[in-house]
């Protein structure tokens, strides 16, 4: 056997070993993530039930790694349990609260970042007046989309507060792209009946968040 074909043999049994390294470590994060998100799910159907949740703002900022709640668009078949923080090993699990950006229920921005590939893929179908709501232990606060656009990594404008109760949803665009993709797709929407509009409720203001969306 000639050394080319000997050292074409040796590599391709290590782009095959490769390739099954690759498949298992995707089917492991799938079934985590499954696991995750039905203990979380579980969880959070008790909490609220024992707290019988009255639509008040979320005003303590959770640590990060906590679960804040699920978000759901009915439409587009979401319905994920939204976690505080942004960092990879989170979006392996779920939707990310992005830190320093308004909580559900309180003036501001409240900023949600997913992987296209995984829990918000389903936004590439997203549509304006499209219903979501997002449900906490607290209550569930209701938004309409407003619009839906692509923007670059760099626009962090995007999560900074635009007056008012806010929802961006955001993920990389395009969505049919092999790596990294190279944009961000945005959902934005308008909370349907804000706490403050509601008599007896004095919500919380927080911060805006002015880093890149991940």
């Amino acid at each position: 056997m000639s050394r080319v074909h000997l050292v074409a043999r040796h590599a391709s049994r290590i782009l095959l070993a490769a390739g099954v390294i690759a498949l298992a470590y995707a089917a492991y994060v799938a079934i985590d993530s499954h696991i995750y998100q039905a203990a979380e799910r579980r969880l959070f159907e008790v909490a609220r039930h024992d707290s019988r949740a009255v639509a008040a703002p979320v005003v303590a900022v959770p640590a990060n790694g906590d679960s804040i709640g699920v978000i759901e668009i009915p439409r587009i078949g979401i319905a994920v349990v939204v976690v505080q923080g942004d960092s990879p090993e989170i979006l392996n699990r779920a939707v990310g609260h992005v830190a320093d950006t308004a909580l559900p229920g309180n003036t501001g921005n409240v900023v949600l970042a997913g992987h296209r590939d995984t829990f918000f893929r389903a936004l590439q179908d997203m549509r304006v007046g499209d219903a979501i709501t997002m449900k906490t232990r607290q209550g569930d606060f209701d938004y309409f989309v407003e619009s839906t656009f692509v923007v670059g990594p760099t626009d962090v404008w995007v999560v900074d507060a635009r007056g008012g109760h806010t929802l961006t949803l955001i993920t990389c665009y395009p969505f049919s792209y092999i790596g990294p993709a190279p944009d961000r797709f945005i959902v934005r929407a308008r909370e349907a009946t804000p706490v403050h509009m509601q008599p007896n409720r004095q919500p919380s203001a927080v911060g805006s968040h002015r880093r890149a969306a991940k």
